[in-house]
C-alpha cells in the first residue's frame, strides 16, 4: 500500500514543482543548479520533499509535440521516499507499454500512471541512481496513450552533486 500511495503523492509534488503557483509557504523553492541538474524544495519539516530535477537534451521524434518533460529523483524528509526516480512527460502514456530508463546497460523498466512513470521495486530505484552517478547520458524510452514511441536523452552531467544536495535538504 506504501509503494501506491508514494507515487500518487510524488506525482502531485513534483507537478507542483514545475507548473508555477502563486506566492504562498509551500511554494517550490529553487535551492541550485549542478550542470544540466537543479535541485529544488518544497514545503518544511516533515512534510519537506527535495528534487533534483533535469529536462532531456534531445527528444525523438522531432516531428511531434512532447510538452514539457522532466527526470526527477525525489527526496522525502519524512523518509517515504529517498531517491524516488521518475519521469514526467506532457502526456499520458500507454498503460501497456512499460517505459524504460536505461544508462549505459543497465536498463530498468517503470510503469506508466497518466503522465508520469515510476519504478516499482526499491532495489531497480537503486540500481538505476547509482547507474546515473557513475554514468554520462540517460535514454528513456515510452509509449504515448496515442501509441507514438518517443526516446528521451537526459545529460548527467551534475547529477550526482545535485543528488547529494538533494539528499542532504531532506535528509
Amino acid at each position: 500500500m506504501k509503494r501506491l500511495l508514494i507515487p500518487a503523492l510524488i506525482a502531485i509534488a513534483s507537478w507542483a514543482v514545475l507548473v508555477p503557483v502563486p506566492a504562498a509557504a509551500n511554494q517550490p523553492r529553487l535551492d541550485s543548479t549542478h550542470g544540466d541538474w537543479t535541485v529544488y524544495t518544497r514545503g518544511n519539516g516533515a512534510a519537506k520533499t527535495c528534487y533534483a530535477v533535469s529536462r532531456p537534451t534531445a527528444l525523438s521524434p522531432e516531428t511531434v509535440r512532447h510538452g514539457d518533460v522532466f527526470f526527477l529523483v525525489s527526496n522525502w524528509a519524512n523518509g517515504d521516499a529517498t531517491e524516488q526516480p521518475s519521469l514526467m512527460t506532457g502526456f499520458p502514456l500507454k498503460p501497456a507499454r512499460s517505459p524504460m530508463a536505461r544508462v549505459g546497460s543497465t536498463g530498468v523498466n517503470m510503469y506508466g500512471a497518466e503522465n508520469e512513470a515510476f519504478i516499482a521495486e526499491d532495489a531497480d530505484e537503486r540500481r538505476l541512481v547509482k547507474q546515473m552517478r557513475a554514468g554520462a547520458n540517460m535514454t528513456v524510452e515510452a509509449v504515448s496513450e496515442r501509441g507514438t514511441e518517443v526516446t528521451y536523452n537526459f545529460s548527467l552531467k551534475g547529477v550526482t552533486a545535485a543528488l547529494r544536495k538533494s539528499r542532504s535538504l531532506c535528509g
